[in-house]
Parts: C-alpha cells; structure tokens; sequence
C-alpha cells in the first residue's frame, strides 16, 4: 500500500467534457476514485465541448480547424488554473499533431497511451472497435507496433452505428453488448488476433472487465492510468 502521507497533492488537471456526455462522466468518476483510493483530493477543471462541431470537423477530417478549436477550449482551462490536460476522446485525435502544435497546456496524450501499452503488452496483430473515423484511421495511424486487421465493411459499419446509438443513449443494450461480443469472438478466431483495442470512450457502458471474455485492450482505462501517473509525477 502506498504511503499517503508521503504522497504530494496532485497538479491540478483539465478535463474537456462534453465529447459524449457519458464519456466525461466515467472519465471523471475514475479519475476521482482513483484520486480517493490514494487519500488524495482532486483538482480538476472541466470545460463542456459542442460534440456535434467536433465530431463535424473529425468526420470531415477538418483538423486544423478542430485543433483550433480545441486550443480555445484549453486555453479558457488554463486560464482557470489547469497545469496539464487531456481530450477524452477518440475522434478528435485526428487533430492531434495539430493540437500539439498550440497547445496552451501540456497534454496527456490517449493515442501515446495506447501506443505504449500496445508495445509493452507485445501485442502484433489487433482490430478496432470505435466510431467510423477511429476505425477507418486505424486509430489515426498511431498503432506502430502491430499491424491493424480491419473488419469486414458490414462488421465496421455495425460496430461504427452501435457506438453511436451508445454515444447517443449513455448506455448499451444487452442486443448492443451481445452483438459486439460475437463480432470480437468472430474476429479474433478467424483473423488470429492477439486482442481487440476498445477505442471508444463510450465503450465503457458496454464492456467492463467482469463481463468482457476475450484479449482486449481497453484504451480509456490505459489512458486513465496514465493521467495519474502525470499527476502524481
């Protein structure tokens, strides 16, 4: 167990919310109870994104106009008081080197996180669940290490038209849960995949570690981790 009296109180942390409602919530909860399991207080910022101009500028592969954007929005995050921040989400990653670029505050990058886990866990041959654009990036080209098996065009466009019912609703139903399993059973036995990288925030209102039978990688979680590891620093 940690000690916590020896343990610093964190940076105070910027979170852009809004990109799916329910995405920021679980990202917010986490952060807080992992904070409450140190015996720590947490310090974060949260700013709201209109998810349709975000998700308009991704689809529309916009990202100079997005990375702006998204500059404002950590700009009025800074200005606040925020000494590192994060976009907790998917889609607007396609910005990323843009948004690096302008940054007004460090960020704590999903894709980066990703990547390292992928390297670290071995991981060769992967699929990718997500929005349509996370997909059809192949998770923004970010995925070095492994070599990304694409689904079937009518297995992506289901995949892609449940997450956004789910980023829609805040919620998966049992057809949801069930459908997606069956596709990740399907692909990882017929294209000998060593996991499926959940790359969707709102993924979370599907699987969770108790019900989630197949290798995955489950990338909020892993960015998660790596937020607090940036804090606690």
């Amino acid at each position: 167990m940690p000690d916590h009296a020896k343990l610093k109180q964190p940076r105070t942390f910027g979170l852009v919310a809004g990109l799916g409602v329910g995405g920021g919530i679980f990202y917010y909860k986490e952060l807080v109870d992992a904070h409450l399991a140190l015996g720590l207080s947490p310090r974060i910022l949260m700013v709201h994104a209109d998810v349709r101009r975000v998700l308009n500028h991704a689809g529309a592969r916009e990202a100079d106009q997005l990375a702006q954007y998204l500059a404002g929005l950590l700009g009025q995050l800074a200005r606040g008081g925020a000494e590192i921040a994060t976009i907790p989400a998917f889609a607007p990653q396609v910005c990323a080197v843009e948004l690096a670029a302008i940054t007004p505050l460090p960020l704590v990058s999903l894709l980066d996180a990703i990547s390292e886990e992928v390297r670290r866990l071995g991981l060769r041959r992967v699929s990718i669940f997500g929005a349509r654009v996370t997909i059809e990036t192949q998770l923004f080209g970010r995925l070095q290490d492994a070599e990304v098996v694409a689904a079937r065009p009518d297995e992506a466009d289901r995949i892609a038209s449940i997450y956004v019912r789910v980023v829609e609703q805040a919620r998966a139903s049992d057809e949801d849960y069930n459908t997606l399993r069956s596709l990740a059973h399907t692909l990882i036995e017929r294209e000998r995949l060593d996991a499926i990288i959940f790359a969707g925030t709102d993924l979370a209102f599907v699987f969770h570690p108790e019900n989630t039978d197949f290798p995955h990688l489950d990338g909020a979680r892993v960015h998660l981790k790596a937020i607090m590891s940036e804090l606690l620093r």
